[in-house]
């Protein structure tokens, strides 16, 4: 199972790349667990300088935008 966070402070963006992750991976079957991560101490340990941001397994795969589905299944695979 894959473990997928959301990085962001809570703005329209972030919340907007949360709704797509979810959605991709209900769509597609996908087992993962979906954590929303809203702490600046812990955003700024994956050393990025702009949210919204996709961390897969503890990489970050995905940052500053709002991912298209096809980013988000490159993202994932």
């Amino acid at each position: 199972m894959k473990t997928i966070k959301i990085l962001g402070t809570g703005c329209a963006k972030c919340k907007q790349t949360e709704a797509a992750v979810r959605e991709v991976i209900e769509k597609e079957g996908i087992a993962a667990d979906v954590i929303k991560v809203e702490d600046i101490q812990q955003i700024m340990a994956y050393n990025i300088l702009s949210t919204p941001a996709v961390v897969v397994d503890e990489v970050v795969k995905i940052k500053g935008k709002v991912p298209s589905a096809q980013e988000i299944m490159a993202a994932l695979a």
